[in-house]
């Protein structure tokens, strides 16, 4: 158990110290005898992962790999779990994520509804899970282990969570909760009012009411409105909004920096650099003077290159054991001799110089180099081909063993075998066996690797060399003598250049340093290949003459005691190993009784400048002290691949003083200052030193950033030094070798300190009293984040100590930084247990968090668990790191769990912006067309003209008439042709037969529906001529008809509601339809949706009688109502216009005028015909204008996408109409099939004009797309273009054949947010294309003004668009009528300007720009650019956002999201992704949807929802409907795959 009494005695002694900076006050002296460490019971079997625990001990784990248990500090956990025990009062309120259980997928909800409100049945199991997770974490968090110091009270306060709240915030009171009857139907519609800062919640669907909550909106972002308020509309026991609130209180605890802190935002740069903190530590220290190591001696047998001592050794010293090499169960395999290596090692140097290729032509000369691929486990070969090499003055780049091609890290080794120009391998047979080959038997290209010879080494194929041959050994020199290979933090692998000068002073110097003797043993468990296990078991110990034992890495895995019985069985003098292997045997000593350690007298840990080598060490020492070990012996050391060893503790004498450790606070190790650890001992780093300086050499510590300018005694830096012994350059990359190699340190002046260079290490750290020299960390594990310093070791150590025995694997994580939002964000990634449960993972996630904010104030931004083995690893079996953080960036990391915590980390976020009081000032004064100094934005289309012939003026005032009159002048002329999946005619229509059809539906309205004129009749029916039929039917009649898109036979529970939606708000007095329509109106699936016994009078037109009516009905006058325009709009509001009569026949002028339509045309229509530009293209502009019209239902597409291009080229259609889906389709579908088109004979160069009809920001990227795909098959790229209609006025552009041709401009993002319109250059960052949206109709009249101050605005300014024009609709139908409603949308005026004139609001912002181009006219054109609805914009952090520009952003993120939509909730903004690869990739999008978000919007996202492709509904329109996608997931409807709520 852990000796409290230590513990105690630690903490007063570090408590002790004053702030003065003595360097006495930070060590602590103590026998490190005296500490008893929790000794976790050992594992008799093999060292895999044990999963059973006992209360008070845990069973030991290891895993591959090197960031093992070195990380282990029972202290560290001590403090860990005091830290956790301060939130014990808390109840953490983090909401779970939410997965996907079943297998079971609902199929995607009819694309073409308006949202149906009725409540999904409540997952009760969900409310359970969730109640237990909660009572769970709050047990968890209250009862803290056995090992928490129960005095520690901490206050409840928790950093961990955060939002974009203000501080000091009164307690919400949460209002009475609605019925939960209202609440289960009310959907939440927004009216087109947003001007009013008035959110109307419209309409209930099962109950014909319409009830209006009026809430003052919100337009700052911040959280301080009550979020119940805003809840009314989703089902309250509804486990998603449940969350949701969890998510919010949780948000609500306060951030960390206070809001002072936060940036300021200015219009052109988003984030200023932070002001510094008053309170931040700084160094105070002296300059710190260079440290030099003892002088290196003089030996007088010391060789004079380290091939002379081979050769000695081989003469001379035969028989001596040189190495011995043990087999997988820890058993001597074979011992190889000095003779024998020195035998070996000449054949291999005369095989290579004299045995490849010709005298004339050898393949090797002396200074190539040639890489080793040797496995660990086969030492002795390595050796023989090292020391050959050596012989043979060719240079040997020692490299780890190729596993596949994909190998992790293998194409950086190819990086590294390029740079250093290597063309030649050796390795052994058994290794060459091994290698990945191709299917003719070579051995296989390895991705990023130049091409190699490979040779084989073992004996048989040696040639012995001849009598006269010997081996050039020259004095040592400043030539290389072999490269050793280094990996960097980016993943990079470079290749360190050793002369022969430096390997044999390198030698010299270890042999002073740790005092070898001539035919000592020393046993190896490091990787001979590199780093310690080269430089002492290859090359200090063949200059000593040592027998060297290896104990390789497998045979570790197997056996972790091997390497202490060897030392046992042979009395070894030196042992050179990890912390890993003395955790290893640690765990497994209880088998072994016997084991006796005494002859040790010096344990060089090889990893003990890691801070927490400490515990592992003292722990070690606890176990084995039993068995003879001394304290003095262990002796930890410092290397680095560039300086070779820098640093080794000396063996002490018996009975000396044990070295100091240090306590130091980790809130000064962050600001790089060294400070006594007194305020607060959770956040204590306690470091052991290790050792002096290396003999010979000179130390400086550096500012590790910028020049290296020396630093004070107090502060951290890196650690330089200048030796004889260490690297040379990086070989091949002259330029990163100057800034290592060639450092001249500067003084705070900026002088150098003198001319010798220095070679940076990578280390980081301080020198002690007695010139002893602390690590506290490498540069590479740094993380740099908001000006603070933090160390990925540091990190690692804390979220280990978070009782991670049953979550997750101890030496499996990694953590590293990714840049999001100009900064740094700390990400952990760590691989899961297969037996771990969800909700304790995501217990240890939260717990974690709580840890690493607690003791290093700083938050995480992302923590992902993946599944076992799935993290890339090192050839030595530890984390990839690199490798890891790219697969994190590109989405290819496949998490199993996942928790992001933007919230928390991201506090550089500018200020919300304040919205300016509104008010018309000196600045909105209007000279003429000019305001404030800027051509009045507006825009003018042709004149309608004159219509001369009364004949004519009969005919264009009412389109009944118009119908009457052509089938009376020409009655054979064909107006509507309708064609199947197949593009075969199903039904034709001339004049005459249209009208016969329409009298006969005529007279049956009159007899069967008792109506009276002006009643509303409802249109129900598939598109299709008995629909336009079924419209004239209802003008003779006098009834108004109400076109309703029919509801969907399999899916009658979604769409069904609407249609009795519609009929209900409409107060229709008939339905007019089809049989099997009717049959499904009547039906038993219908009454389950809505009450089919409340149907008003249905008439199905099927099989009618021969039957003229009475009397065709004429209008008194124009201004009477045509029809009503019904359609929901994509907040998933209903709306009804009204068309009067003449608001019909001008709108169909005004088509004809500018697609210049007459009889003898033809155009081919493929829209849906039930609302806006697309009804009147398909019912009413052919009867105007005489033309003839190809009619496509898009549904045909389904099932034969290329019906609609076939048909444009088989009738040579000059103009055509489409909609978004229909362009989607065809993009998608027939993009990969233009040739196999080609090939029969499509061809589209006939098409002049195809504009696509909507009611939204142009699409840019797909109408570019199309054009492009299609330009194989004779499509202009001019052809394209859109149209643009809204609810008050249907079309107000469209491309017409006369105007220029669509212009684009790039708008800057930042500036649109503002509500500002700033025109950027093509390619400019942050840039948005607009398209001009079509040539302004004729008799329309478009103006742009400011929609709070209602005044007009000018050129390039971004505001509302009103429209002025004899064609728009006459008002909204309500039920109430909406008086306030009505005047303000369809008969307002300007507040100053022009107050005669009334103008029409469309509820959209745009702008209006004056181009180069001339129009029609002459006049230089003015271009509408519409930028969004307004209704949809979303107001966050007080700026406007569009939500298409965050989804196309979303979208290009991974190539697996198909679709994505996204919409506010209680402030909160959600994103839901469509998912169309495997569910493995669905946690992967979380981090990356997260991070495009916040880089380029500024925004931090709520929630992440991935679904199923085709979850998002689109409307007929190919419009996403966001606000029934809000619905449905507040109700959980949408059976997402995950839910990912940000912390």
């Amino acid at each position: 158990m852990y000796n409290t009494s230590h513990e105690s005695t630690h903490n007063k002694l570090a408590l002790k110290g004053k702030q003065t900076l003595m360097y006495l006050n930070l060590f602590h002296y103590s026998s490190i005898g005296d500490v008893s460490l929790a000794e976790p019971s050992p594992s008799p079997e093999a060292p895999g992962p044990s999963t059973s625990s006992a209360p008070r001990s845990h069973r030991g784990h290891r895993s591959g790999g090197t960031r093992d248990d070195r990380y282990r500090s029972d202290i560290h956990t001590e403090l860990v779990q005091a830290a956790l025990a301060k939130h014990k009062e808390e109840k953490m309120g983090l909401p779970m994520p939410t997965k996907r259980r079943s297998a079971f997928v609902q199929s995607p909800v009819e694309n073409c509804t308006p949202p149906d409100t009725s409540s999904a049945s409540e997952d009760e199991g969900s409310l359970r899970r969730q109640a237990a997770l909660s009572v769970a974490l709050a047990q968890s968090l209250q009862s803290p282990d056995y090992w928490i110091n129960r005095s520690l009270q901490g206050s409840s306060t928790s950093s961990s969570a955060s939002s974009t709240l203000s501080h000091g915030e009164p307690k919400i009171q949460p209002l009475p909760q609605p019925s939960t009857a209202i609440v289960d139907v009310l959907a939440h519609l927004r009216i087109a009012n947003p001007f009013q800062s008035f959110l109307l919640v419209i309409v209930f669907l099962n109950l014909c009411v319409c009830v209006c909550v009026c809430v003052p909106a919100c337009g700052c972002s911040d959280l301080n409105m009550d979020v119940t308020a805003v809840c009314l509309g989703v089902p309250v026991n509804s486990r998603v909004s449940t969350k949701i609130q969890q998510l919010l209180n949780t948000l609500k605890r306060p951030k960390r920096p206070p809001l002072s802190e936060f940036f300021l935002d200015d219009s052109e740069e988003i984030v200023e650099v932070q002001q510094p903190d008053p309170n931040t530590p700084k160094p105070e220290g002296r300059q710190i003077i260079p440290v030099k190591g003892e002088p290196l001696g003089v030996v007088s047998n010391w060789p004079p290159a380290l091939q002379a001592s081979l050769a000695r050794w081989g003469a001379t010293q035969a028989k001596s054991p040189a190495l011995s090499v043990l087999d997988i169960t820890g058993k001597p395999l074979y011992t190889l001799t000095y003779g024998k290596l020195w035998s070996r090692s000449l054949k291999l140097a005369y095989t290579l110089l004299n045995k490849l290729g010709t005298k004339a032509e050898p393949v090797l000369k002396p200074g190539d180099r040639v890489a080793l691929v040797y496995p660990n486990s086969d030492p002795g070969m390595l050796w023989v081909a090292f020391y050959g090499c050596l012989l043979a003055e060719v240079i040997p780049v020692p490299i780890e063993v190729p596993l596949s091609r994909q190998d992790s890290g293998s194409q950086q080794i190819g990086f590294l075998l390029g740079s250093c120009g290597v063309g030649l391998a050796l390795t052994s047979e058994v290794c060459l066996k091994g290698l990945p080959k191709t299917p003719n038997g070579e051995i296989m290209q390895f991705k990023g690797w130049p091409r190699m010879k490979w040779v084989v080494t073992d004996t048989k194929y040696l040639t012995k060399p001849s009598k006269d041959w010997q081996p050039h050994i020259p004095t040592a020199n400043t030539d290389t003598a072999y490269i050793e290979y280094k990996a960097t933090k980016e993943g990079t692998v470079m290749g360190v250049a050793v002369s022969k000068i430096s390997m044999l002073t390198h030698c010299q110097a270890l042999t002073q340093a740790c005092n070898y003797c001539e035919g000592e043993t020393l046993v190896n468990v490091l990787d001979c290949k590199k780093d310690m296990g080269l430089w002492h078991g290859v090359l200090t110990s063949v200059m000593n003459r040592i027998h060297t034992i290896s104990v390789p890495y497998a045979v570790m895995k197997a056996c972790p005691m091997s390497w202490v019985q060897r030392v046992h069985i042979h009395k070894a003098r030196v042992a050179l190993v990890k912390c890993r292997d003395l955790h290893w045997a640690m765990m497994a000593h209880r088998e072994q009784k016997d084991t006796n350690l005494s002859s040790i007298r010096m344990l060089i840990v090889a990893d003990g400048a890691n801070p927490w080598s400490v515990s592992s060490c003292d722990a070690f020492l606890n176990v084995f002290q039993a068995h003879g070990l001394k304290p003095e012996v262990i002796c930890p050391c410092a290397s680095s691949a560039e300086a070779l060893t820098v640093a080794i503790r000396r063996p002490g004498a018996r009975g000396a003083p044990l070295p100091a450790r240090a306590i130091l606070s980790m809130a000064g190790l962050s600001h790089s200052v060294i400070r006594v650890n007194t305020e607060d001992k959770n956040s204590a780093l306690t470091v052991q030193d290790v050792g002096h300086v290396m003999p010979g050499a000179l130390m400086c510590i550096v500012k590790p950033d910028g020049p290296p300018q020396l630093c004070k005694t107090d502060e951290i830096g890196e650690i330089v030094l200048n030796s004889r012994a260490g690297g040379t350059m990086y070989y091949g990359l002259p330029g990163v070798t100057k800034n290592t190699f060639e450092v001249i340190p500067v003084n705070q002046a900026g002088a150098p300190i003198g001319e010798i260079a220095f070679t940076r290490t990578g280390l980081l750290g301080f020198v002690g009293p007695g010139s002893l020299v602390f690590v506290v960390g490498k540069i590479e594990g740094l993380l740099s984040v908001s000006g603070r310093r933090h160390n990925a070791d540091d990190l690692v150590a804390t979220a280990l100590a978070v009782e991670p025995v049953k979550t997750v694997y101890r030496g499996r994580i990694a953590v590293f930084s990714v840049t999001a939002f100009y900064d740094e964000r700390i990400v952990v990634v760590a691989e899961q247990r297969p037996d771990a449960s969800e909700e304790d993972s995501f217990q240890w996630m939260s717990r974690v968090l709580q840890a690493i904010d607690s003791i290093h104030q700083v938050g995480l931004y992302c923590l992902a668990l993946v599944p076992a083995n799935t993290l890339p690893k090192t050839p030595l079996g530890g984390i990839h790191i690199c490798e890891t953080k790219q697969n994190f960036l590109d989405g290819n990391l496949h998490p199993c769990n996942i928790l992001l915590c933007p919230h928390t980390c991201v506090t550089n976020l500018p200020k919300p912006r304040q919205k300016q009081p509104v008010g018309v000032g000196p600045a909105s004064i209007m000279v003429g067309n000019l305001v404030a100094g800027k051509r009045m934005a507006q825009a003018v289309g042709r004149e309608l003209g004159v219509v001369e012939d009364q004949d004519l003026i009969r005919k264009h005032q009412f389109l009944s008439e118009a119908l009457q009159w052509r089938a009376q002048t020409d009655p054979d002329h064909v107006l509507y042709v309708l064609l199947n999946a197949k593009g075969v005619a199903v039904c034709t229509s001339t004049c005459l037969q249209l009208h016969k059809r329409a009298e006969k539906i005529t007279a049956a309205l009159m007899e069967k529906g008792g109506l009276n004129t002006g009643d509303n009749v409802v249109l129900l029916y598939p598109p299709g001529i008995d629909l336009i039929a079924a419209f004239y039917g209802c003008l003779y009649a006098g009834v108004v008809p109400v076109t309703v898109r029919p509801p969907h036979p399999q899916n009658l529970t979604a769409t069904l509601p609407t249609v009795r939606m519609i009929i209900d708000v409409s107060k229709a007095a008939c339905i007019l339809t089809t049989q099997p329509l009717m049959r499904i109106l009547k039906s038993r699936e219908a009454a389950a949706s809505v009450n089919i016994k409340t149907w008003p009078t249905i008439i199905d037109t099927d099989d009618l009688p021969r039957k003229r009516p009475p009397q065709i009905y004429k209008p008194p006058t124009a201004e009477m109502l045509a029809y009503l325009d019904f359609s929901v709009s994509t907040t998933g509001m209903l709306t009804g216009v009204k068309m009067s009569h003449a608001a019909v026949s001008t709108l169909c002028r005004s088509i004809k005028l500018q697609c210049e339509l007459y009889s003898s045309r033809q155009i081919a229509i493929c829209l849906d015909p039930y609302c806006g530009l697309g009804f009147v293209l398909w019912c009413l502009s052919s009867v105007y204008s005489g033309h003839q019209s190809i009619l496509i239902p898009p549904l045909e597409l389904e099932s034969s996408l290329p019906v609609w291009l076939s048909t444009l080229s088989q009738y040579k259609i000059r103009d055509t109409f489409c909609s978004y889906s229909v362009m989607e389709l065809c993009t998608k579908g027939l993009g990969t099939q233009t040739e196999m088109l080609k090939a029969r004979g499509l061809n589209l160069s006939c098409v002049r004009s195809c504009v696509v009809i909507a009611e939204e920001r142009p699409r840019l990227l797909l109408t570019q797309s199309f054009s492009k795909l299609f330009k194989d098959l004779g499509l202009s790229p001019r052809a394209v273009s859109t149209a643009f209609g809204s609810r008050v006025n249907l079309a107000l552009c469209m491309q017409g054949t006369a105007g220029p041709d669509p212009s684009t401009v790039y708008v800057d993002m930042k500036s649109l947010r503002h509500d500002r319109v700033r025109l950027v250059e093509r390619g400019a960052p942050q840039s948005l294309p607009l398209m001009e949206s079509g040539t302004i109709l004729p008799g329309v009249r478009v103006i742009i003004v400011n929609p709070e101050t209602r005044g007009p605005l000018g050129d390039s300014h971004l505001g509302e668009i009103w429209v002025s024009s004899t064609h728009s609709a006459s008002g909204y139908y309500t039920i109430y009528g909406e008086e306030s409603l009505q005047a303000d949308h369809f008969n307002t005026t300007l507040s100053f300007g022009e107050p005669q004139t009334l103008w029409a609001r469309t509820g959209y912002l745009g702008f209006v720009k004056r181009t180069e181009l001339l129009d029609s006219t002459g006049d230089l054109h003015d271009a509408l650019f519409v930028v969004g609805s307004l209704d949809e914009t979303l107001e966050l952090r007080g700026l406007r956002y569009h939500p298409i520009d965050i989804e196309t952003s979303v979208s290009r993120t991974h190539r697996s999201i198909a679709e994505s939509a996204v919409f506010t909730w209680t402030n909160l903004l959600v994103v839901v992704a469509e998912l169309s690869g495997s569910e493995q990739e669905a946690l992967d999008l979380v981090p990356l949807v997260t991070n495009v978000v916040l880089e380029e919007h500024h925004l931090i996202v709520g929630v992440v929802v991935i679904v199923d492709p085709g979850v998002i509904p689109i409307n007929s329109r190919g419009e996403k409907q966001r606000m029934h996608l809000r619905d449905s997931f507040l109700a959980d409807q949408l059976d997402p795959i995950y839910v990912a709520y940000n912390m």
